[in-house]
């Protein structure tokens, strides 16, 4: 597994401007109606049905990834391994998996749900709200990811030590530190106690 970042060649292109719907929900996650993808992040947001992933390699190393410059949510941060919103309908364990694959070109293994946490994170760059009630998943990844550049700029293993070093000096995601602190007791239970998440 690489040490270092590995760089994907950057896509020009803008995101297609296909029609995309999320679930919308309420406080307790319950489905109450969709909305279009774009529509549901403008301010003040929408609640939303999304997820997050999580994925380690063998030595314990969390796999993150910073996102392709040409999204039009959050471009160029890093975030962690995976993240985004079922289809109206799909469970989130199959739209988590579905999008590491599509993302990452690599299948989970082990991945278990976490939890969910909920959160409202305006993003000062774009204007754009995140307004999410989020599943947590986390697992190993076994095989060396192929990203979509059109998705992912770059992708690196880091321990948690190197993960606080990072995050004094790149930019993060505005929910990265929220769902990670949310799966941090079943990172924990993943990769051990001694590998400091």
């Amino acid at each position: 597994m690489p040490t270092t970042p590995v760089t994907t060649a950057d896509s020009a292109q803008a995101d297609a401007q296909e029609t995309i719907l999320l679930e919308l929900v309420d406080e307790q996650g319950r489905t109450i109606g969709t909305a279009e993808k774009l529509a549901a992040h403008q301010a003040p947001g929408q609640l939303h049905r999304a997820f997050s992933v999580f994925l380690f390699d063998e030595q314990g190393r969390l796999l993150i990834q910073r996102r392709a410059l040409s999204k039009y949510h959050s471009p160029g941060v890093w975030s962690n391994t995976c993240c985004g919103h079922p289809y109206p309908g799909e469970a989130p364990f199959a739209a988590a998996a579905r999008r590491t694959f599509e993302e990452l070109g690599v299948s989970p293994s082990l991945m278990g749900e976490a939890g969910t946490v909920r959160y409202n994170h305006p993003d000062p760059a774009s204007g754009l709200v995140e307004q999410e009630f989020n599943h947590l998943f986390v697992g190993l990844v076994q095989a060396t990811p192929a990203p979509d550049p059109e998705e992912i700029a770059e992708y690196v293993f880091v321990s948690a030590e190197e993960l606080e070093k990072r995050r004094a000096q790149d930019e993060f995601s505005t929910w990265f530190v929220t769902v990670l602190d949310a799966v941090r007791p079943a990172v924990r239970e993943l990769t051990g106690a001694q590998s400091g998440w």
